[in-house]
């Protein structure tokens, strides 16, 4: 089953997942920004991958399942 789409993110708890790939940091720093102060997100959890080569470890898994929307950050 899937998850009703959010209607918006103000207030709402965001995951930012850095893959650990180059400039993924660098996008999330921005992105993290731009959330706290133009959408007005009500908290960031930032986790990291420690490869892009595998799947994200349980413990990462297990974090992102206490917010209410993950993105994802992909770059090079």
């Amino acid at each position: 089953m899937t998850p009703a789409r959010l209607r918006g993110l103000k207030g709402r708890t965001v995951g930012l997942m850095d893959i650990s790939k180059a400039g993924g940091s660098f996008f999330l720093d921005r992105l993290e920004h731009l959330l706290r102060e133009q959408v007005q997100v009500g908290n960031v959890v930032r986790v990291s991958k420690p490869t892009f080569a595998k799947p994200a470890p349980h413990n990462i898994i297990r974090q992102l399942q206490t917010v209410d929307a993950v993105i994802e950050a992909l770059a090079d």
